[in-house]
């Protein structure tokens, strides 16, 4: 039988593919930087797709962008692949004092705290917006900033509707609106993170639900010889109902994806 693959060999065709493709060898860490991006949202597809063979594939892929930076980093004579590997074990020993030590365990949050100036250090200012709020909280969370339960968040979110509503009963400016209604959102975030469920997840299956459930809703008004464009709402209503009662219970249900209490990276 022949050995199976090591890291250490896919090292080695990185640095060969530099040293003797053309394309390979003009990359930069700035050139690559679409392709990390787009390879991390292929991952993400996989996992959804639930095919074992597609997320194998795909995080090879996203490999391949790792291991292309440490040596394009090597070349620089910025550190090696075998640096990244140093920092990667010495970050999660330390993340886990109860475990490599004598240390209690504690919150990574907490921990992280004490490390930096603010809550945005580090926090890469073009994650989507839902991440990033639900992010913000939990580094808020970390140094005390927090509700006990879901109560509190809930409270907010009635306040925050409130004011939505008067903000459109007073036919108020545009900018006033959408700051009220960021304001809205901000605090369902906060509720999902309370509750243990990661708000970009829940809407992701949010959405997926609905373009399912239209989908259908599309398709039954075109076998009944209805234009979507000029069918009532109450047709359309009545359409979605149907489509909905006639789901499997699972479907319906839609259990809400749950997230640690804690995070570990």
């Amino acid at each position: 039988m022949q050995p199976k693959p090591t890291l250490e060999d896919t090292l080695a065709l990185m640095r060969d593919l530099r040293a003797r493709c053309d394309w390979d060898a003009a990359q930069t860490h700035e050139s690559l930087r679409p392709y990390l991006i787009e390879e991390a949202y292929e991952v993400d597809d996989a996992i959804r797709s639930g095919d074992d063979r597609q997320l194998r594939e795909e995080l090879g892929d996203l490999l391949l962008q790792v291991l292309f930076h440490s040596v394009v980093a090597e070349e620089r004579g910025a550190f090696t692949f075998d640096d990244v590997a140093a920092g990667f074990i010495a970050k999660m020993k330390g993340r886990h004092p109860h475990l490599y030590g004598d240390g209690v365990k504690q919150s990574w949050e907490q921990m992280k705290a004490k490390k930096r100036e603010s809550i945005v250090d580090g926090l890469p200012v073009d994650l989507p917006g839902l991440h990033r709020a639900h992010r913000l909280q939990d580094r808020a969370a970390g140094v005390g900033f927090d509700w006990p339960d879901v109560e509190g968040p809930i409270q907010k979110i009635e306040e925050e509707l409130t004011e939505v509503r008067d903000e459109l009963a007073q036919a108020a400016p545009h900018e006033r609106l959408e700051d009220e209604v960021g304001d809205l959102l901000f605090a369902v975030v906060n509720l999902a993170r309370k509750a243990g469920v990661h708000p970009a997840l829940a809407l992701d299956k949010a959405n997926a639900k609905f373009a399912r459930r239209f989908g259908a809703v599309e398709r039954i008004a075109k076998e009944r010889g209805l234009s979507i464009g000029e069918t009532t709402l109450e047709q359309l209503d009545a359409i979605w109902d149907e489509v909905k009662a006639a789901e499997p219970p699972s479907l319906v249900e839609g259990e809400q994806p749950v997230i640690p209490k804690e995070r570990s990276d």
